[in-house]
């Protein structure tokens, strides 16, 4: 232990010290007996007072009633070296009121003889404010992107049902009039009319469907994640080029419909990034299910990226991570120039 009041200490170099202790940013205390018994200017400024005026203060007297026995209970466990040393979190009064919080490092010392606290404090409050704020903004802003996906799948919901339903009724309609009118014309030219009317309205239906698929897949429907992937999968492969493989031990996996969504979602993500950045050869995907948890895993032999690096992508893999929390699942991405890209998600079932 340490003795402040070593008659050996008070040399010049002991007066050095203590000029650099008073000029400290840093706070620096020394409790005895269950008051202030040394205080710097610093660290009285913190609560408003002078260091004369906190000499000989109890700790009643700036500490708030509510957090009194908290510190009282750190200081005995220091003065019983259990432990020794403790640094934490500590709220102070200040002169005007107000509560202020402090970064202490405390230790104990031995002061004119007994056993004492001496401690380095740091006005952390506006430091802790700034953070708590910004986890809250945080917090607001992943509510208000589950928020907007949710409403966003909604109207994807509702659209493709009035597309598939509204629409295709009404050119279904237009193609069984057309032909009709192909049956009864006469003239060769009223014919060839109809009859390109009629398939210019299949096409128009068949473009109807594609939209509402893009827009709401029926797999998710009416069959399980498994073969709503490889559907998936296989219009990856039609469009790009690119071909794939699916190793699914999950055939008859069929999760609640906002999980089935979510995962299928960030599924169609990771196939976009593959068809717009890495210049892959071959997409390999897999899925498992193990205890109780979801497996799915997308890699490519592309030409990978930094992770580090922020890059075109960096809001689609905000957007999966984002999804991926959402259900309380984990999204991994690992990848390196000229490696490929790994896409990781595991999420529990229920």
């Amino acid at each position: 232990m340490t003795d402040l009041t070593d008659p050996e200490r008070s040399s010049l170099p002991d007066l050095s010290f203590h000029t650099l202790v008073e000029q400290m940013v840093a706070g620096i205390y020394v409790i005895q007996d269950d008051r202030f018994v040394y205080s710097n200017a610093t660290w009285a400024g913190i609560a408003g007072y002078t260091a004369e005026e906190v000499t000989g203060m109890s700790l009643a007297q700036i500490v708030p009633p509510d957090f009194l026995e908290v510190v009282r209970s750190r200081i005995r466990d220091r003065l019983a070296s259990s432990p020794p040393s403790m640094h934490f979190i500590t709220r102070g009064m200040h002169r005007d009121g107000g509560v202020r919080l402090v970064e202490v490092h405390g230790s104990r010392i031995t002061y004119r003889g007994r056993p004492a606290v001496m401690g380095v404090g740091v006005d952390v409050t506006d430091r802790v404010r700034n953070e708590e704020e910004l986890r809250r903004s945080r917090e607001q802003l992943q509510a208000l992107a589950a928020y907007t996906a949710n409403k966003l799948e909604e109207q994807r919901l509702a659209m493709a049902r009035d597309v598939h339903d509204v629409l295709g009724g009404m050119l279904t309609s237009i193609k069984m009039d057309a032909t009709r009118i192909q049956r009864r014309a006469e003239s060769p030219e009223m014919q060839a009319l109809t009859q390109g009317l009629i398939a210019l309205t299949q096409q128009t239906i068949d473009t109807v469907k594609q939209i509402s698929e893009a827009l709401r897949p029926s797999a998710l429907d009416h069959l399980d994640l498994s073969a709503a992937l490889a559907n998936e999968l296989r219009e990856f492969t039609r469009r790009s080029g690119v071909p794939h493989s699916l190793d699914a031990q999950a055939d008859t996996l069929r999760l609640l419909p906002r999980r089935t969504m979510a995962v299928y979602r960030i599924f169609q993500e990771g196939l976009t990034n593959v068809s717009r950045h890495s210049k892959a050869r071959h997409v390999a995907v897999t899925l498992r299910v193990a205890n109780e948890q979801l497996h799915l895993a997308l890699h490519d032999d592309g030409c990978g990226f930094d992770t580090a690096a922020p890059g075109g992508s960096a809001l689609g893999l905000l957007s999966m991570s984002e999804r991926a929390r959402e259900i309380g699942g984990e999204l991994h991405i690992a990848s390196a120039l000229g490696q490929g890209t790994r896409l990781s998600l595991r999420a529990p079932l229920l």
